[in-house]
Parts: C-alpha cells; structure tokens; sequence
C-alpha cells in the first residue's frame, strides 16, 4: 500500500521546463501574440513591489532569501509555463518603470491575447501611485478585452499583524472602488489576496489565478466533490506537483492551514522519494504505477496522496478511520484518475 515512486530526477526534469525565453529581447519589443492555445498572464506593478520575486519562488523554486540579490527587472521577460500537458500558460513580467497604458506596450495585442492580469501592490510602501496607474490599466485593458480577470496581490504582508492585513486591504479596496467609480468602472470585478513569498500565501494566490485559466475546472470541482462524498473525505486537493499550486478542489471552502498541510506533504515525499525511490529507469512513461503515500497525524487525521500523472497529485485529507475502507479509497481514486485522463484528452482526441 505504501509504495513511494516518485523519484527526484523525474521531478528535476520537469522543474526545468519552466523557461525565460524573451529576456534577452529589447523592452516590449518581445511582446507579440501566439495566439489562442497558449492562456497569458500578466505581471505588472510599480518598482521593486515584488513581482519578478513571485514568479522566480513560485515556478523557479527560489528560495525567498535569494531573491534579496535579484536585479530589477529593466524589460519585458516572457515565462513559458509548461509543467504538464494541460498546464501550461505564459507569464509575461513587466518592468515596473513602463507605463502600462502608453502605445509603448502595445494594448491592442498585449491586452488583446491576455486572459488574467496579476497586479502586485506593495503593502509596506505608498498605495496612492500604484492605485492610479492600476485604475488606468483596467480602463484600458478591459477596453480592449472585457474577459479579463483582474487579480491584486497585495504583497509583503509577512511583517503584519493579522489585524493590520484586513485593514489593509479593506483600504485598497474601498480606494480602487472609488477610483473604478469614478472612471464608470464599478462593473468591473478585481479580486484581492494577501500574499508572502516567506509563506503559503503566494502559492495559493496564484493557485486561483491558474484556475481561472482552466476551461475544464467546473467540471473537475464536480469530480472531487463525488470523490469526496463518496469516500468521507474532509478535503481535497489536485496539485500541479512542480509548483505546488492546486488546480482544482471541491467545493468546500480552502482553509490555509490545510492547504498548507498538504502543500508540505508534496514536499516530504519528493524528499523521502530522493532517498528510497526507484530510479529513473523504473519508469517506464506510461504512468501506470502511481506514488502513494499516507501520513497519519497525531489528532487521528490523515493526509493521502496518490499520483495522477507525472506531474498532478491527488491530496486528500480525511480521518484515520476512513483509512480501514482501503479498497472503496483506491477504486474511487482510480475511478477519478480514469476520469481526469479523459476530461483532458477529449478536446484533442476523440474519445
């Protein structure tokens, strides 16, 4: 039942596929359109707010010390993300200095092709600037493409006080309302998040932004919650295992702390899989034999994992008595692994 299978060459090979590909290119020069298969996602936010810091911790696995010594971004640098077949996007990080509504940035096509626009606000510094420039990058982006989503991450909130991030944000918030409101925008929605690059907070933020860019999400939410039902789980997550974001969960709200649990276990069975897992020739690239690993914990709760494929896991956590019906868990759990290679080959493959 306990057979840890994930060995650490294969995670290394696919943490690399993560790919700057547009950072030797002139300052917006690189900007062009790839058209509609490839779902883009823009970065944009004032000097040193701590955008290149994210996505260098997030799909880079920096740690977030090292980034004290990263240099500021001084062009358009351009991410393929492409952690597994379904799973992929760009990332395009704009220089804090540019102004995100001159034709220097191209609206038409930089808007145009953009399915979500990540606008990182730094908690600790002056909201005043940052708020304007990003009021008038929703009037023009949305403009242009009204099915934009528009997310804030108000960043650096690691020295607060849990009182001091409400407060916070219920300022952001209640400023850009007024600002939206008075350029006639008010129709618009923008979804807040606290973020941490010394914590959970910045995975699970950019978790709900990932999801947006799933066409097949509501009905992988339905697929959990049978899951879930079926098998009295208290919760459950499928992660992209490279990042650590979770593209999908059922429809119970995400608490952090379990979020934060399971996040954990990913990391502890690569590691214990660097040690006693198979090598990479056991692998034989079909997938068939998934990693599978319990963890009981000692207030009678347990978390499951179960790997899809190479690159999504299945982390559940339910209670340890769940664990004596062994045989209902794996049927459902293969049962769900059927179902999800199918959602994701039928829009390129007939069934």
């Amino acid at each position: 039942f306990f057979s840890h299978r994930s060995a650490s060459s294969r995670i290394a090979s696919r943490s690399v596929t993560t790919r700057a590909v547009a950072n030797a290119l002139p300052p917006m020069a690189s900007a062009r359109h790839d058209g509609p298969s490839t779902p883009r996602v823009l970065l944009m936010g004032a000097r040193r707010a701590g955008k290149s810091s994210i996505q260098k911790v997030v799909f880079h696995k920096m740690s977030p010390h090292e980034t004290l010594f990263l240099e500021p971004t001084n062009k358009l640098v351009k991410n393929d993300i492409a952690n597994s077949s379904f799973v992929q996007f760009e990332v395009w990080d704009f220089p804090g200095h540019v102004d995100t509504t001159s034709a220097a940035v191209k609206p038409e096509l930089t808007f145009g092709g953009c399915s979500a626009l990540v606008w990182v606000i730094d908690a600790q510094d002056d909201h005043a600037e940052a708020l304007a420039r990003l009021q008038a990058t929703i009037g023009t982006a949305y403009r242009i493409n009204p099915s934009i989503v528009f997310e804030v991450l108000v960043h650096k909130v690691d020295s607060f006080s849990e009182d001091q991030r409400i407060e916070c944000q219920r300022e952001l918030q209640a400023h850009l309302s007024e600002e939206l409101t008075a350029a006639r925008l008010q129709h618009v929605k923008v979804n807040f998040h606290l973020t941490s690059i010394y914590d959970h907070s910045v995975f699970e933020a950019f978790s709900k932004v990932v999801q947006q860019l799933i066409p097949q999400l509501p009905t992988l939410e339905s697929l959990l919650d049978i899951l879930v039902a079926s098998c009295r789980i208290e919760k459950a997550f499928l992660f992209d295992v490279v990042s650590k974001i979770y593209i999908a969960t059922d429809s119970s709200l995400v608490d952090m702390q379990s979020y934060e649990l399971c996040a954990d276990m990913i990391d502890v069975v690569i590691d214990v899989s660097c040690i006693y897992g198979l090598g990479e020739g056991a692998d034989d690239g079909t997938g068939s034999t998934a990693s599978n690993c319990v963890i009981t914990l000692n207030n009678g709760t347990a978390l499951f994992l179960r790997e899809m494929n190479r690159s999504l896991a299945l982390v559940c956590i339910l209670k340890e008595s769940v664990m004596q019906q062994q045989g209902l868990l794996e049927y459902n759990c293969a049962s769900f692994r059927k179902a999800l290679g199918e959602l994701f080959r039928l829009p390129n493959q007939p069934k």
